[in-house]
This record gives structure tokens, C-alpha cells and sequence, in this order.
């Protein structure tokens, strides 16, 4: 891997893999729907749009073609905190997919037409959201655990902040947002140094470095937030408060959740799929900020059913607080999570998508021996202080059901 700082403050991070015909490239920006502020919130997400919708050269159908008609692949996405545009293509074409990019990167028209059709398009997207009880209840759980705190907020933003969105106070956001300071250009595969010194000269034009705005870190709410809506299952989901990108219990807080409810074979799914039959879906995830995060279980049941269902979670939860897991619990998830490590690494995407963010959000990299290394190092003593510091606290809880209502026993 190579990382270069370029004199306008953007990072390129490479690796060269010439055992493959790929090369896959990622331009990140480190904004996203935690660094909006009120009337803003939805347009790291709209600008992510309308750069698919023309450029100077080139209309929508153009930029569609032009990776089409190359056998490529791109898409964009953003997160919380980052929005990432991204493609992959053979080798032969990676400068004609480069230049494609990086002209809708910085030549985008946001024209007024388009912008509008593309508003249309995005409250499409909120309404499919909307009409997906297994996704909204993670909405109502964002909301219920950081309140008025940006994260709260939902990325694709809402049909009022959608309609308030012009040209003018979106380039405000591009301006504050997309610079050198807070841009890095991933790329991985099959790359030549000619290909490198082609990607330093598109991104000269981009603006230096700026201080990026502070941001505040947000307070864990034990609240609920539900909501009535007719549907065939409940959809209910507890959250704990855990850990940042940057704790050193991290690698204990991954495994834990893999013997809890990340994997076939873990607890939460054995006990209420498995055994009692309560649940097609069921699983836990993690999810950590640059200052923050959150454990969330998930379970998709009958309405009926959520008061069993929930007594067995919290059955779960004391058992693993209180005694941990098993030696071969421990085992399996580090062979599971270095297998998935090392599986995702023989594709050229997700490799670019590890130094992105790696690069955006720490700042370092570590290598994959490290990273075993840290991941063999966790011992059960470290997974039972993670279990008590994290499952023994008061949940947020969100719940979308036909009636809306959590049991009384639940509160």
C-alpha cells in the first residue's frame, strides 16, 4: 500500500495488484447526514444524486453509457459520516473511468430541470423506506437514541428539507465539504505509475484544505420510539451504547456480537429461530462513529409473540454479562472474522473500500497480520468486561407494529 498527500491536502491511497485484470476506484468525502445541520439535513445524499445527472460534456444517459458500454461498474453511497463515489472497471479502461468520474466529481451542472425530477426520486426513496417496516424501525431507533443529535437524523432526509434544496445552497455545502482536507481517492488493482500521475493532476483543481467544522458527540438516550402501522410482523429493535472506531476494545466488542447474534450459530438465532420457531429474522450488529456506537438487536415476530421473544433476549444478555461465552464460542468467532478478513481481500473492491475508509475516518492503516494479531489477542476476560460494560446498560428501543404499543413489561 501507498499513501501520497498531495499539496492541496487530498490523500491517495493505492495498491497495486498486477495478478488481477481489475482496477477499482473510490473517490470519499468525509460528510454525510451527521455533519448537516437542520434545514440541510438530506444533501450530502441529493448531491450524491445529482452527480449522476450531468456534467458540462456530458448528460445522465451519457455518464450511464460511458461505463455501460466498457463492461463497468459505478454507484455511489453515503453514510452517516462519508459519501463515497466509486467504480470498477478492467484495467484497459481505467483512465476513460477515471476521467468519467472525476468530471462528474467537478463539473456537475446541477441543472434546475434535473434537480427537480431527482427531488421526485429521492421521496420515491423515502416512501419505499417508509413502506419497509424492517428498515423504518431502524429510523425510529436512530431517533430514539440520539434525539435532536444530527445522527438522529435520517440520511435520505425528509420531503420538507428535499423541497427547500436549490442549487445555490447546495454548491454552500459542496464548498464547505468537498476539499483537499477532506477528500481521499482509493484505488486498487491493476494500476500503472502513469495512471497515478493522471489521478494527481484531475484532482489539482480541487480546493486546499479547510477547518472542518466541530462536532459535537452525541449523548445515549434509553428512549422508545414506536409506531403504529399495518404490518404482518412487529419489527423490534433494542440498542446499547458502544464503542468509537478508535477503542481498543473494539476487536473484543466484534466478537462478542458474533456469539450473540452476528452468525447462524450464534444465541440470539439458535435459541429464538432455531429452538422456539419465534423468528425468521433475528441478528445483532455493531456500529461505530469517530466518537461513538451503538450494539442493536433486531427481531421481525408476531405481535403476540414480543413479550417471549423479548424474555429471551434478556435471558441472553444476562447470561453472556454475567458468565461470557464459551472457549468455543471465542474460537470459532476469530476463525469466522479472519476468514471473512481474508476472504474479502481477494476482491479488488473491497480492498478499495478498506483504505478509503481507513484513510477518511483513522488515518492508518493497519496490515492484515496486525489486524490478526489483535484479533487473537482477545481473551474471554476481554469479551465478559466488554458484555458487563455494554449489556448490563438501559436500551433505546424502537418498535413498528399494527398496533405500536410496547408490552408493559418492556419499560
Amino acid at each position: 500500500m501507498k499513501r501520497y498527500t498531495c499539496p492541496n491536502g487530498l490523500r491517495i491511497v493505492l495498491e497495486k495488484n498486477d495478478r488481477v485484470r481489475s482496477i477499482s476506484m473510490g473517490i470519499w468525502v468525509g460528510t454525510g447526514s451527521r455533519y448537516e445541520i437542520g434545514k440541510q439535513n438530506g444533501m450530502a445524499h441529493f448531491i450524491e444524486h445529482m452527480l449522476f445527472k450531468g456534467t458540462k460534456s456530458r448528460s445522465a444517459r451519457d455518464i450511464a453509457e460511458a461505463f455501460d458500454s466498457i463492461g463497468g461498474q459505478v454507484n455511489a453511497m453515503t453514510a452517516k459520516e462519508y459519501t463515497c463515489y466509486y467504480a470498477k472497471v478492467v484495467d484497459t479502461h481505467a483512465r476513460h473511468a477515471l476521467d468519467v468520474l472525476t468530471d462528474m466529481f467537478f463539473h456537475s451542472t446541477f441543472d434546475e430541470v434535473e434537480m427537480g425530477k431527482e427531488k421526485g426520486v429521492v421521496k420515491e426513496e423515502i416512501s419505499m423506506y417508509d413502506d419497509t417496516p424492517d428498515d423504518l424501525v431502524h429510523e425510529l431507533l436512530a431517533k430514539a437514541t440520539y434525539q435532536d443529535h444530527p445522527l438522529a437524523a435520517p440520511i435520505l432526509g425528509t420531503e420538507e428539507t428535499i423541497d427547500g434544496f436549490n442549487k445555490a445552497n447546495l454548491f454552500d455545502y459542496m464548498t464547505s465539504n468537498y476539499h483537499g482536507g477532506n477528500t481521499v481517492v482509493s484505488i486498487v488493482g491493476n494500476l500503472d505509475d502513469e495512471l497515478i500521475a493522471h489521478i494527481e493532476s484531475l484532482f489539482e483543481m480541487l480546493p486546499k484544505a479547510q477547518p472542518q467544522p466541530q462536532i459535537e458527540k452525541p449523548i445515549f438516550y434509553p428512549s422508545i420510539e414506536t409506531k403504529a402501522k399495518e404490518t404482518e410482523q412487529a419489527h423490534f429493535c433494542l440498542n446499547y451504547e458502544g464503542f468509537a472506531s478508535t477503542d481498543s476494545r473494539l476487536y473484543a466488542l466484534i466478537l462478542l456480537n458474533n456469539a450473540l447474534g452476528g452468525s447462524m450459530s450464534s444465541r440470539l438465532f439458535q435459541e429464538i429461530r432455531e429452538e422456539r420457531g419465534l423468528a425468521y429474522s433475528v441478528f445483532s450488529f455493531h456500529t461505530s462513529y469517530i466518537d461513538s456506537g451503538s450494539v442493536t438487536i433486531y427481531v421481525g415476530s408476531k405481535e403476540s409473540q414480543l413479550e417471549e421473544v423479548n424474555k429471551v433476549i434478556q435471558d441472553t444478555l444476562k447470561d453472556v454479562s454475567e458468565n461470557g461465552i464459551t472457549e468455543k464460542e471465542l474460537a470459532n468467532g476469530k476463525e469466522q472474522l479472519k476468514g471473512s478478513l481474508l476472504l474479502s481481500l481477494e476482491s479488488t473492491s473491497s480492498r478499495m473500500m478498506r483504505l478509503g475508509k481507513n484513510e477518511l475516518l483513522l488515518g492508518e492503516h493497519k496490515t492484515i497480520e496486525e489486524t490478526t494479531e489483535f484479533i487473537d489477542a482477545v481473551t474471554l476476560e476481554d469479551i465478559i468486561d466488554v458484555a458487563k460494560a455494554i449489556l448490563t446498560t438501559k436500551p433505546a428501543m424502537s418498535l413498528v407494529s399494527t398496533k405500536g404499543e410496547l408490552p408493559s413489561s418492556f419499560i
